[in-house]
């Protein structure tokens, strides 16, 4: 069996964009005809210029290769342009191309991907949400405690029992900052509100994505440990893990991080650092489902679970449902609501969610398989903005309203 093509589809997420502007998806196909999909996380740069580096990296290291070899594929990949070492963009690409082999992978021996990488461990997937909470104006408001309570107890009510918010203030490209009193105060108000408003019915997931220097970081923990978060995700930018280990060690919370984080080489040095507890890789950027599983099967040696982060499209959530399927320190898979809407439409058969819990396709490969013609309606996207994007400005403690993406 070899791989004799590639397919790449950039496909526009419409309004309100709950899962990114767009989303990356590629196709592989074999010379007996079975094809396999994979999806790309990788914000880095627009698809005007990710789509030839994904072509680039195919021509170089997949075509005319056996799907199976995927070992083969990441250390070449890897150590593409005498590198060895976690580059953000090239393991998104890889994520994405890894997860289509093992697409085909699973479709060639009739079985789901994670019965072959260990075995089914957990029959469903405890999931979350973030609060999508939407005003009056129809709008969604990302700044009211109270609509964020309201909605908290109707993703309650629909069976989730984790639900996420982060009213820190915006993302800034010149974060980590001082958070001011009034942020403090507001993130401590969301927490009270939330927590009176679910009772011990829900966890509560505090995001964060790096907005705050240490000392910040600590100042707002202590003013949440009294409403008991289940974590305290990313509260300083990643990369410096000695950083994040001095924040895990002046709070009881536990702290959750990887979101950014690519390769088993990266999350080692956090948890090595003592940086987190909880693991949030993303299968479509962290290296592909068979470099998710060494993170996971790592993080079982230092009592740390996995909680697999998820702001893409249906194709890296079915990788991601097999990961934390096969995974024994799984803890919590975060959901995009209860996948309806355009993550439904783009696939022949939607995910399956109840009652809190995403159930893990019995279905060879990933178990997914794209609508074309909505994929073909969609595509390409013509829009200027990345996937997710910062404020291009530092925060100002006068207009620091919360935001998403």
């Amino acid at each position: 069996m070899k791989i004799v093509s590639l397919q790449t589809h950039v496909v526009a997420v419409p309004p309100p964009h709950l899962g990114g502007m767009y989303w990356l998806f590629v196709v592989l196909k074999t010379d007996d005809g079975i094809e396999g999909v994979g999806e790309i996380y990788s914000a880095t740069f627009h698809p005007r210029a990710m789509v030839p580096a994904i072509e680039d990296v195919f021509e170089r290291y997949l075509l005319d290769q056996d799907p199976h070899h995927v070992e083969r594929f990441f250390r070449r990949a890897y150590s593409s342009g005498f590198t060895q070492r976690p580059d953000l963009t090239m393991m998104g690409i890889v994520s994405g191309l890894e997860m289509a082999c093992w697409d085909i992978i699973g479709k060639a021996a009739n079985k789901p991907v994670y019965e072959l990488l260990g075995g089914k461990v957990h029959e469903r997937l405890r999931s979350y949400t973030y609060l999508y909470p939407v005003n009056s104006r129809g709008e969604y408001d990302y700044g009211d405690p109270d609509l964020a309570a309201e909605y908290a107890v109707r993703a309650m009510e629909q069976g989730f029992t984790a639900v996420k918010f982060d009213p820190a203030g915006p993302y800034s490209a010149f974060s980590g900052h001082q958070l001011s009193l009034d942020v403090l105060s507001r993130c401590e108000t969301f927490c009270r509100k939330i927590r009176d408003a679910v009772g011990d019915h829900c966890d509560l997931l505090f995001g964060t994505h790096g907005q705050m220097v240490p000392s910040s970081a600590i100042r707002l923990a202590r003013r949440l440990e009294k409403y008991d978060p289940l974590w305290f995700e990313e509260a300083v930018p990643p990369g410096q893990e000695d950083a994040m280990a001095q924040v895990a060690r002046a709070t009881s919370i536990p702290i959750a991080a990887g979101e950014r984080l690519t390769t088993k080489y990266e999350f080692f040095k956090l948890l090595q650092a003592g940086g987190a507890s909880i693991l949030q890789m993303n299968v479509g950027r962290c290296g592909g489902l068979l470099e998710g599983k060494k993170i996971a099967s790592m993080a079982e040696a230092f009592y740390a679970q996995i909680a697999p982060h998820l702001y893409n499209g249906p194709v890296g959530a079915a990788a991601s449902f097999q990961l934390a399927a096969c995974s024994p320190n799984f803890l919590i898979q975060e959901s995009i609501g209860t996948w309806v809407g355009f993550h439904a439409d783009i696939l022949k058969k939607p995910l399956q969610w109840e009652d809190g819990y995403v159930i893990p396709s019995s279905e060879p490969g990933l178990g997914v398989e794209l609508n074309m013609d909505v994929v073909r309606r969609h595509s390409p996207y013509t829009g200027e903005r990345l996937h997710l994007q910062m404020a291009a400005d530092p925060v100002d403690v006068r207009d620091s309203a919360p935001a998403r993406g």
